[in-house]
């Protein structure tokens, strides 16, 4: 997670129309592609789960999972071009999509809370958005710069700080380079807690989405075509995740032995930092009023989060009623 997998890359153009769930009735099992946002570590441990503990086979599906992350395609890109039925997205580039002609739908809220943020050192804690003013952010990239400068905006703040270019590591926010530093929770407070240094004592961490600037992590989509197609199918995959994210609540640690040992095992992740990734990941699974697992809000996307849009100038958003599919959830929900 720790490169800016949320940029937007460019869309290829209109899907295609792929096979129907009828068609792979003939099968064993119906096969769905799924294109992720990032690579296979525990970010995912609700997806390993559900197909270790074969919820996704349960539900007549035989899932394949592509990996997203540096020099592969993004998955607005992937199945607008019909190389994967299911993706997983960050709301802002799912949102670009649909503003250049895509016919997506949102179908989950993967990720109902961004764990994008401000990471800031005791010295100088930044944890309102008035303590941006006058401050030194260290910003990865344009999609940080978006979000400090919305974040101005939608607090009624003038754009009063400096930006400098950083990479991705927090490092150079421990040397002093810096007041604050763009990170995830799941990420890079991970990496400075490796540090030695205590969060809440030593350094300080604060989402945008506390700060006003609100945003899904990640929603789950597909074409409308595939929808309308293959709606037992995508049902069941939610329904199948469903389970797995229950199971990772009261099994994190085999999540993220799975991410390590068996789906992401090309990586060289570390079992102890997925472990930690996984327990700081549980909580963005979970909207704020602890609803049902993976239910999108129409009130807080055209509210907020269109808000937030707006703040970094993007205009002319569709009809939120227009973008989402509820009743995907409310029904996987409905057959647990």
């Amino acid at each position: 997670m720790n490169t800016n997998r949320r940029h937007f890359l460019g869309l290829v153009g209109a899907a295609t129309l792929l096979p129907s769930y009828a068609a792979h009735a003939q099968t064993a099992r119906a096969k769905l592609r799924v294109k992720l946002n990032w690579i296979k570590n525990s970010q995912y441990a609700g997806e390993w789960l559900a197909a270790d503990q074969g919820y996704f086979e349960k539900e007549g599906l035989d899932v394949t999972f592509d990996a997203g992350g540096p020099n592969t395609p993004q998955a607005v890109v992937a199945v607008a071009g019909g190389s994967s039925d299911i993706g997983y997205s960050g709301w802002f580039p799912f949102l670009d999509a649909l503003t250049q002609g895509n016919q997506m739908v949102a179908i989950a809220a993967a990720e109902p809370k961004s764990p994008l943020g401000i990471l800031s050192l005791a010295r100088k804690p930044i944890l309102k958005p008035a303590d941006l003013l006058k401050s030194k952010i260290l910003i990865q990239g344009a999609n940080q710069k978006a979000a400090v400068e919305a974040t101005l905006t939608l607090n009624g703040l003038p754009n009063d700080y400096t930006a400098v270019p950083a990479g991705f590591s927090p490092e150079p926010l421990v040397a002093g380079q810096g007041d604050g530093y763009t990170g995830f929770s799941t990420n890079e407070v991970v990496a400075v807690e490796k540090m030695g240094l205590k969060l809440g004592k030593d350094f300080f961490f604060v989402s945008f989405d506390d700060l006003g600037y609100r945003s899904y992590g990640a929603v789950l989509f597909c074409t409308r075509t595939f929808l309308t197609n293959n709606r037992p199918a995508v049902v069941g995959y939610v329904r199948g995740l469903i389970r797995g994210w229950r199971k990772n609540d009261e099994q994190p640690e085999q999540g993220a032995r799975l991410a390590v040992e068996r789906f992401g095992r090309d990586y060289g992740l570390d079992l102890a930092q997925e472990r930690l990734m996984n327990e700081r990941h549980i909580p963005l699974t979970k909207a704020n009023d602890n609803r049902k697992f993976l239910a999108l809000d129409l009130n807080e996307m055209s509210g907020p989060m269109y808000a937030a849009a707006r703040a970094t100038g993007r205009k002319d958003l569709p009809d939120a009623n227009s973008i989402a599919d509820l009743t995907v959830v409310d029904e996987a929900h409905a057959k647990l």
